[in-house]
């Protein structure tokens, strides 16, 4: 029973960090390389000492032995985000976090992510960090790339878009437009 409450507080922390308080005076967010496949094992070392964390997520198609399998993946394979303040906090201790390869360096420090951009992929994430692109990034007559079903990592042209949601685009088939309809955030925005 005690190992129950402990999953799922820790379950409740990972969500609540999903969508972190706004930075404190000296803090940065960093990226983080981590070993393949080893992100979400990261995500729990770092936090497990104590620091904020943000790890964007999306759904993504994999094709095997005839079979469509949609997982969760990272958005940015092998990397996570990290608020530290480089004066107050002991960042040297996340190198040696397991499934962590190291901090994105400038030099001999930790190169901060420019302003704006973790804050920018935060608001559109859900509670779990999954990113939700929706149809504001979209315009009619824009190349995308598709990233769930069967047609993942195809480039088609975004053709209308409705307000259930749904986008029709236009994939090249064999010589010509096939339109498809698809979830919005589904498709992602290629310039």
């Amino acid at each position: 029973m005690v190992i129950a409450s402990n999953a799922a507080r820790t379950a409740a922390e990972r969500t609540a960090s999903a969508c972190p308080a706004p930075l404190r005076a000296g803090e940065r967010w960093y990226a983080v390389h981590s070993l393949p496949f080893s992100e979400m094992r990261a995500q729990a070392q770092i936090e497990n000492q104590q620091f904020r964390t943000f790890l964007p997520k999306r759904h993504k198609t994999i094709r095997h032995a005839r079979r469509l399998t949609t997982v969760v993946a990272p958005f940015f394979p092998q990397y996570l985000f990290v608020v530290l303040d480089l004066r107050r906090h002991q960042w040297r201790s996340i190198n040696g976090t397991f499934g962590v390869t190291g901090l994105v360096m400038q030099g001999d420090r930790p190169g901060p992510v420019p302003h704006g951009i973790v804050e920018q992929m935060l608001a559109l994430a859900d509670p779990r960090g999954m990113l939700q692109t929706g149809s504001e990034l979209l315009k009619v007559g824009d190349p995308v790339r598709l990233t769930v079903g069967p047609f993942a990592e195809q480039l088609a042209v975004l053709d209308r878009m409705d307000d259930s949601g749904r986008i029709r685009v236009l994939l090249d088939m064999l010589g010509r437009q096939v339109a498809v309809s698809i979830d919005s955030n589904s498709a992602l925005p290629t310039g």
